[in-house]
């Protein structure tokens, strides 16, 4: 007896994407069954931590699996499991809507993909198969029930734009997925999935590897027992695959292409992985671990709440994103963990903080960084690849892991004034320096471009210095807290005073000169500037501009400031220091009209230009940018 039935619209989110995938994204459309069959496995997985969680819970747990049923006269393909199953609400937040993945940018990306391989990259990285479904039905039918609970749910759509959804009596446990299908098309490579062959292909090739048995009733066809007469049918269930662990076997027994379709499963990706890392401890703590490389970043990249390693013990699924076997900074490793033991808590889902967890990560964590170390050295191009996808949140761990910085500052690299096409790392950088040169010079900013027409960049570029640019946020604060690098200390182009003259070069007459002609001037600007500025001298690391500004040593740079007020950290910036170029003509010009008619106001508004140019050329504002350009337009009218 159906009851409260009612007929929704997608979300319109939903159905935008709905007809993006059904339309144009995906260019293989036998990727529904793999959906399908995962997000059944999932619910499996669920089903049997409910019941290690819940003692109480009434569900039978001793045949759980996937059945797959194929009526080739109504053309139905039906995916059962009797796992978790869903109440009304989740079907409708799950189903009903794209929940968490759903969002315009999401949509923005998936129209620009102009191929097929960059489609799927997308649609495996946002966990929305169920949508795929539509591709090979004209309408597509949910029945489902919760563990535990007497109601049931019935869903229904046909991807045009709305779904009916009513409450059911006597639906079994679990969740059964049918699909009424398309006709064939080859031309569309659009296969018969009735096809008991069809099928059986397809889950050998995309989920061999599923945990759970996937059954499937089989005709046998057997000769007639007597002449002249017909021929035996009989119908066996069968289990379609081997439910192997794939990383219990020997690396020389499992192909790169089951490693692949593994990665893919467990990843939710299109992606091949960039690099695969089996592992085997044995000992005081045994495990098992099975860890991929992306090679491509996930839309989800910087959410910290998310992580990639799926727990086992002894075989038995206990959670997904296990993020105590790995730090925050290697969110994007991919794979599965697989104890021997482990403590667990009375839910059986988050693990005791002791020691074995603690052990487990560092090996897991030095292993990982030993192999992109290895990519770096043995092959360059695919460290390259890892590094443009992956390197930002790779920096992350220069401030939280301090076991493992040395290794981290050396896989590390960045981008720097040497080369607009390759980066470097700091011991090539060190490879390079000048002779004399004890420092490794870098800059911070938001972009490369910025930092090249940078003034503090002038007499570097002058006297040939290669200089780090460094334009990622987690760059501003993590150069703050690492000194140096094989005994070169670290160096700010923008930080404290610098001296890039030899001992050949430095004229100390000529500098002591210029500090005497200049001493009025730089009085003068500090006492007008004093709101703004802590001192004002001359400068060694200007030879175009007139002026910029330079921050102390240890003092804490605007751009850090700003990243600290992101977080909701309140952090005062001191005031800096302004340095001059004593051979621009402004600075010269400025000196001589001191000297001459040192109070005149319009002098104080001049100093007031020089200290906004000054904050402009390093991407900064005016901290009154309304009186700056006023006094801008009003001089700029005195040209006209």
């Amino acid at each position: 007896m159906n009851a409260h039935v009612e007929q929704l619209e997608f979300q319109a989110e939903a159905r935008q994407l709905l007809d993006l995938m059904v339309h144009s994204i995906y260019s293989n459309k036998d990727s529904f069954l793999r959906e399908l069959i995962s997000n059944a496995s999932d619910a499996l997985d669920k089903l049997r931590i409910e019941a290690f969680r819940d003692k109480d819970l009434d569900v039978d747990t001793t045949d759980l699996h996937i059945k797959i049923e194929v009526d080739t006269d109504a053309r139905t393909l039906t995916v059962r499991d009797n796992g978790i199953g869903m109440t009304r609400a989740e079907v409708v937040d799950l189903i009903g809507t794209l929940a968490k993945s759903g969002t315009a940018e999401l949509r923005e990306q998936l129209r620009a993909a102009r191929n097929a391989a960059a489609s799927q990259e997308l649609i495996g990285q946002f966990g929305i198969g169920f949508y795929s479904t539509f591709m090979a039905a004209d309408k597509v039918e949910l029945l489902t029930r919760k563990a535990g609970e007497s109601a049931a749910t019935r869903w229904e759509s046909s991807g045009e734009g709305t779904y009916t959804i009513a409450s059911v009596d006597d639906a079994p446990q679990g969740t059964a997925v049918t699909l009424h299908l398309k006709p064939a098309d080859a031309e569309d490579e659009l296969h018969d999935y009735t096809s008991q062959a069809k099928i059986k292909d397809l889950v050998k090739k995309y989920s061999d590897f599923i945990a759970w048995p996937i059954r499937m009733d089989v005709e046998r066809r057997r000769p007639p027992e007597n002449e002249g007469g017909d021929e035996v049918v009989t119908t066996e269930t069968e289990t379609l695959n081997s439910m192997k662990a794939l990383w219990a076997r020997p690396t020389d027994e499992v192909s790169d292409e089951e490693y692949q379709e593994f990665y893919k499963h467990i990843a939710h990706a299109w992606d091949e992985p960039l690099e695969i890392i089996p592992m085997k401890a044995e000992g005081t703590f045994e495990y098992q671990a099975l860890l991929f490389i992306p090679s491509h970043a996930p839309f989800d990249l910087f959410n910290r709440d998310t992580t990639g390693i799926q727990l086992y013990v002894k075989r038995v699924f206990i959670m997904d994103d296990c993020d105590q076997l790995m730090p925050d900074y290697l969110r994007f490793i991919k794979g599965v963990v697989d104890a021997q033991d482990m403590s667990l808590n009375v839910s059986r889902e988050i693990l005791q903080q002791d020691r074995q967890v603690k052990a487990i990560r560092r090996r897991l964590t030095k292993k990982v960084l030993s192999t992109v170390k290895d990519l770096q050295s043995e092959r360059p191009e695919d460290y390259r690849a890892l590094w443009a996808q992956f390197g930002r949140v790779l920096k992350e761990g220069l401030l939280s892991d301090f076991d493992n910085q040395d290794t981290l500052l050396r896989i590390c690299s960045f981008a720097s004034t040497r080369s607009e096409e390759q980066t470097a790392t700091l011991a090539e950088y060190v490879e390079r320096m000048k002779d004399g040169q004890k420092q490794i010079f870098y800059a911070t900013g938001e972009s490369r471009q910025q930092l090249l027409k940078s003034p503090h960049l002038e007499a570097f570029k002058a006297k040939g210095y290669e200089v780090l640019l460094l334009t990622d946020p987690v760059d501003e604060v993590w150069v703050g807290t690492i000194s140096e690098f094989d005994g070169k200390p670290l160096q700010s182009v923008a930080r404290g005073e610098v001296d890039l003259d030899s001992e050949e070069e430095t004229n100390t007459a000529e500098r002591e000169e210029q500090e005497k002609e200049f001493a009025g001037l730089l009085t003068w600007l500090q006492q007008t500037l004093a709101d703004h500025v802590k001192e004002v001298r001359l400068s060694t690391r200007l030879t175009e501009s007139p002026a910029c500004l330079v921050t102390d040593t240890f003092g804490i740079t605007p751009a850090l400031a700003r990243i600290y007020q992101a977080s909701g950290q309140e952090v005062p910036v001191g005031k800096r220091t302004l340095e001059l170029n004593p051979n621009h003509p402004l600075v010269t010009g400025l000196r001589r009209a001191h000297d001459d008619r040192g109070e005149e106001p319009a002098l104080i508004e001049t100093a007031e230009l020089l200290y906004g140019t000054a904050l402009l050329a390093e991407g900064g504002t005016p901290d009154d940018p309304a009186k700056f350009a006023a006094l801008l337009a009003e001089r700029l009218a005195r040209t006209v």
